[in-house]
């Protein structure tokens, strides 16, 4: 019990310092890109995979395949941003 404890706590503090850390690096990018839309698209996939990790793990893997999912769309628009900004 108490191993799932100390898990759990690592788990949230992982989350309570990478969450800002994203955050914050989105925000530059999608500011510096005069991206507006593209940005607030991946503020929202940047919360929903943080809601996903905080979820409980057992879902029989549909949770760990829906980050997979969420990391690729963040990729996707990073990718995204950083095509427009190359071509203005």
């Amino acid at each position: 019990m108490r191993a799932l404890r100390i898990g759990s706590s690592l788990k949230t503090i992982a989350l309570a310092v990478a969450f800002p850390l994203a955050f914050g690096a989105a925000f530059a990018i999608g500011c510096a890109s005069g991206q507006p839309h593209m940005q607030a698209a991946r503020d929202h996939l940047v919360s929903a995979r943080a809601e996903l990790q905080a979820a409980d793990s057992d879902k029989g893997g549909h949770r760990v395949k829906a980050i997979e999912f969420v990391d690729a769309a963040i990729e996707q628009v990073d990718r995204g941003i950083e095509f427009a900004a190359a071509r203005h």
